[in-house]
């Protein structure tokens, strides 16, 4: 399993000077923690604005510095190699992981004249038969899935829904497996229970709420509005069919800080799996 990659995610040499954020390097980073995580090879695509170019650039548009025919000559030699390389491995990449605004390797935006505009990069646009997906989206991979655990019949749910989530390489915080169980607690366990989840709620990228049931779980909904109120993405999982209204599934607060799927299997697209990635 592996995936390409735009070879700025890897290798500082290939950037363009000046442009790369301390955010930008977070998520090139978490990108690289994710394939390690899931033992994905990471195979970085030549970069043929360096080629052309050279390692020491300042950054420009498409139309600025890559409009020739040498360039559109390099890049028709480029992609040869890089289908060669596909052909030879003998399985195709689970997706590319390029870095959105890059007049080569955007994904869903490139710099082709002074305005961004929507697209792939010149490079990734040759490629058109293998999913792409910017190194943002790919570098959030850490789940909280917030859950009832109270029951047996809860407990072997929640650990369906982590299997389900691992297999699209997301690396899940199961509140279940660190002690969430008991209710015999002291007063302690409840304070350190406490810290550590909101702790993980500061850290991960989505939250995964279940949200079944005539009124959803108190505890769920309370991490599901404190992962909103700091910004995260929140996708809910109701597939009880009652409904609290007309024009609601569920409480409609929950409803509007989330994205609701009514089915499990629906969830790996909802937070953007790497196996799903849009051609």
């Amino acid at each position: 399993m592996y995936v390409l990659v735009a070879p700025c995610i890897q290798n500082p040499g290939c950037r363009a000077r000046g442009i790369t954020t301390d955010e930008d390097l977070r998520y090139f980073g978490r990108a690289v923690e994710r394939c390690r995580r899931f033992s994905i090879e990471m195979v970085p695509l030549p970069c043929p604005e360096t080629i052309y170019l050279g390692a020491d650039r300042p950054p420009g548009s498409f139309v600025e510095r890559l409009a020739t025919d040498e360039f559109a000559a390099l890049l028709d030699g480029l992609e040869s190699e890089v289908r060669a390389a596909i052909r030879e491995r003998g399985e195709p990449p689970i997706a590319i992981v390029g870095v959105d605004s890059s007049p080569t390797c955007g994904v869903n935006a490139t710099y082709y004249s002074s305005e961004k505009q929507p697209g792939r990069g010149a490079f990734l646009a040759r490629f058109p038969d293998i999913p792409a997906i910017d190194v943002k989206e790919f570098a959030c991979y850490r789940v909280y899935l917030a859950a009832p655990l109270f029951s047996e019949a809860e407990v072997a749910y929640n650990l369906a829904l982590r299997d389900l989530l691992e297999a699209h390489l997301f690396d899940v915080y199961l509140p279940q497996e660190v002690g969430d169980t008991s209710h015999t607690r002291c007063r302690e366990e409840h304070l350190a229970i406490f810290a550590q989840h909101t702790a993980v709620l500061r850290e991960i990228d989505t939250v995964v709420a279940v949200i079944d049931g005539a009124d959803a779980d108190s505890g769920t909904s309370w991490e599901m509005g404190y992962a909103y109120g700091l910004g995260k993405k929140v996708v809910a999982l109701r597939t009880d069919f009652r409904i609290a209204g007309h024009h609601e599934q569920v409480n409609l607060m929950l409803e509007e800080s989330a994205v609701v799927v009514t089915r499990k299997v629906d969830l790996p697209r909802a937070l953007g799996s790497p196996l799903l990635a849009s051609r």
